[in-house]
């Protein structure tokens, strides 16, 4: 008999990291696994696009605007199928969820896609989290996290027996032209693609970039998102002299032509959970140089042939690492095939075999997880993909 699997999306305002990741997972699951796995996905938000995807698994499609409709919406999906498992992205909604579902025995499990220690910053995150702490962590089936140090850090933060899981994100595979000749004189462009807002770090990114402009002039930048903090950002350009070096770039589901025809990737983000944007600009053959930020380049980057992490919100060694980056550009571009090579090991069709022995381990266990040791990971004692951490 096949496990019955639900992923449970809380509402968001867009279709981007959680949501495509939880779209590819489930899609591939189907693919692989469709004779052990039934897999269902609820969104709680009607996205711009969702209508051009190809969707294997049950779509569950549900429109929540209060918080009474979520818990509800929540409790009557949950409810409608005797599911094996349900897996729900991030702390807050898990307890929502598992308060919504109050009364009925049902498996579930946290996705940690965030950053923990970010994400309690007001009042009412804080009562969520502190509910996962002392009520529903130790009911729990077990805890997936996507990066070794994310999961490190939660299970220091919020201790218990319940068994942790590092599932990877899966990266898109991209149609990757061949290396083009650069043409004499061209410019060196960095690129970097994510949310428009304070924790990519953008803001930090610009003045570091005024800097290596200074010093290296034939250079551009393109910032690819959108975001709230794009108005701040336009006026930071301005403020800067930088409106005929720097564009922002609207790529909403596919950022491959911009990765295509830059030469260094830049992630200058505060904290992160995992971060696809690196393995996608790898994908491409990019040397990348990322801040060693909270959770994920350190995973990600972990040969010097791939990237250089520097500190985080240190805008003199990052502006010094992009002008390296700039003066070494021929040497770095000889090591374009081992990056592209190396992020193969994260393609959607490596990764969903951890994940489906993750979703296969955690129901064998039964309802309530087997007490396992509670984990001390340091980086390098993390299981690798797909084991418990025990």
């Amino acid at each position: 008999m096949k496990l019955k699997v639900l992923y449970m999306l809380p509402p968001t305002r867009s279709f981007a990291g959680i949501e495509r990741v939880i779209h590819a997972v489930a899609a591939e699951l189907v693919q692989q696994y469709g004779e052990q796995l039934d897999v269902s996905v609820l969104y709680m938000t009607t996205y711009e696009g969702m209508d051009r995807l190809v969707m294997p698994y049950r779509l569950i499609q549900r429109s929540v605007t209060t918080r009474t409709s979520l818990i509800r919406t929540m409790r009557s999906v949950a409810l409608a199928e005797r599911y094996d498992l349900i897996i729900v992205p991030q702390v807050e909604a898990t307890v929502i969820a598992w308060l919504s579902c109050l009364g009925a025995r049902r498996r579930m499990v946290v996705y940690l896609h965030g950053n923990p220690d970010r994400e309690m910053r007001s009042a009412k995150a804080r009562i969520l989290f502190e509910t996962m702490r002392y009520v529903v962590l130790h009911r729990l089936a077990g805890v997936f996290g996507v990066s070794k140090m994310q999961l490190a850090a939660f299970a220091r933060a919020f201790p218990s027996r319940v068994a942790h899981y590092w599932l990877p994100n899966p990266v898109r595979r991209f149609p990757v032209p061949p290396p083009a000749k650069r043409a004499a004189g061209a410019p060196v462009t960095f690129v970097t693609v994510a949310r428009l807002s304070y924790q990519k770090g953008q803001d930090h990114l610009l003045r570091a970039f005024a800097r290596v402009q200074a010093a290296r002039p034939n250079v551009r930048l393109a910032l690819v998102g959108y975001g709230e903090d794009e108005a701040l950002l336009r006026g930071e350009i301005a403020r800067l002299g930088l409106d005929d070096r720097v564009s922002i770039l609207y790529r909403p589901s596919d950022p491959g032509d911009v990765l295509a025809s830059s030469d260094i990737y830049v992630s200058p983000s505060r904290w992160e959970g995992w971060s696809l944007a690196i393995c996608e600009a790898l994908r491409f053959g990019l040397p990348v140089i990322a801040t060693d930020c909270p959770f994920g380049p350190s995973d990600i980057l972990t040969d010097p042939r791939l990237g250089r992490l520097i500190p985080p919100d240190d805008e003199a060694a990052l502006a010094a690492a992009m002008i390296e980056g700039h003066d070494r550009l021929a040497e770095e571009q000889a090591h374009r095939a081992y990056r592209m090579a190396h992020i193969d090991r994260y393609s959607v069709e490596t990764v969903v075999a951890d994940h489906a022995q993750a979703i296969m381990q955690v129901c064998q266990a039964g309802t309530r997880p087997d007490p396992v040791a509670s984990p001390d990971w340091s980086r390098e004692a993390v299981p690798s993909a797909g084991g418990p951490g025990r």
